[in-house]
């Protein structure tokens, strides 16, 4: 078995998208079930661009957590650090769609946010010889919000600390997933004295910084090697390593964004396997690397579901020679 080079560590779960468009959470009459979370979203992008990839999360021993560890099995992302709860589900959300495609996460039905497997990932059990094999490990928040979860990201953090692992922070801002949204921003902001690269959208950048420059934010950080800020339809703005710039979107006909930033994430991490980190000294290089990274989130909204919209690196090269990125 290939060791994976990216480690994805948090939440897997099922969307569950309206397939009545533009309603709220009480007028939608049916829902169709996607694989998702974005963590295992980029694990399986990342696999299909052609790096190897791992999740490390915690399913619930049911159906849907079966099918979810199959289906990644098939994608080829190696699952070693997958756990599993005897009692808690696997988690399933709600997502409303408006007419242009962006989706709103509408709730869990009738469980509460802190019953789910994904937030009983235990730290004792992460498998360090997947860390000392990595080059990144990529995390989201959504698990800073339970404490088991919460401490397994410590621990991940201090065998990526041991191996030299690169540290990517999407920071996915669900106040839907938080049982106190109060406690959030102090434990993102203690979170990123570790982090390496940050990808924020517009939004986040705002809520936590109150900027969306991304040289000042990299500023603000000091020890931060790259900040890069999407903008949906408007484009991407990044400062990696000292070179600043801004992407201008591709213009695409968007079925879902569902798990775009994912995809974003993906291309990026992609990018940065490929040609090494210090690629990104050269500005030319650097906006490259943005660039397909743009194209890989603008590829995954064309089609609805997070995984199974995911492009191949064919596909992105294709759609770059396309676009003249």
């Amino acid at each position: 078995m290939t060791n994976p080079r990216v480690l994805c560590l948090g939440e897997i779960l099922y969307d569950l998208l309206a397939d009545q468009i533009g309603r709220s959470l009480n007028e939608v009459e049916s829902w169709t079930p996607y694989p998702g979370g974005a963590p295992a979203n980029v694990a399986c992008a990342l696999v299909k661009l052609g790096t190897p990839s791992g999740f490390v999360g915690c399913v619930g021993s049911d159906e849907p957590g079966e099918a979810l560890v199959q289906l990644l099995q098939e994608v080829g992302v190696d699952m070693r650090g997958v756990q599993r709860h005897a009692t808690a589900p696997t988690r399933q959300v709600y997502v409303v769609r408006s007419q242009t495609g962006d989706r709103e996460f509408a709730g869990f039905g009738e469980i509460d946010t802190t019953e789910f497997a994904d937030t009983r990932l235990q730290a004792t059990e992460l498998p360090e010889l997947l860390f000392e094999n990595a080059d990144f490990l990529v995390l989201g928040t959504l698990e800073l919000a339970y404490p088991q979860s919460c401490g397994a990201i410590a621990r991940a953090i201090q065998l990526a600390d041991r191996h030299h692992v690169k540290i990517l922070l999407d920071v996915n801002w669900r106040p839907t997933f938080w049982p106190d949204t109060s406690l959030a921003k102090p434990a993102i902001y203690d979170l990123l004295k570790h982090v390496d690269f940050l990808k924020l959208s517009k939004e986040e950048a705002e809520l936590l910084f109150g900027t969306a420059d991304a040289g000042a934010i990299a500023y603000r950080l000091d020890t931060i090697e790259g900040v890069t800020i999407t903008d949906g339809d408007k484009g991407c703005a990044y400062c990696l390593g000292q070179n600043e710039g801004h992407v201008p979107a591709f213009s695409v006909n968007v079925a879902d964004t569902t798990g775009a930033g994912d995809g974003f994430v993906a291309g990026f991490v992609h990018q940065l396997c490929q040609g090494g980190i210090k690629t990104l000294s050269d500005p030319e290089a650097a906006k490259r690397v943005v660039s397909y990274a743009s194209a890989v989130g603008a590829l995954t909204a064309m089609k609805p579901g997070a995984i199974a919209s995911q492009p191949t690196a064919a596909e992105v090269e294709a759609f770059l020679s396309q676009h003249g990125g």
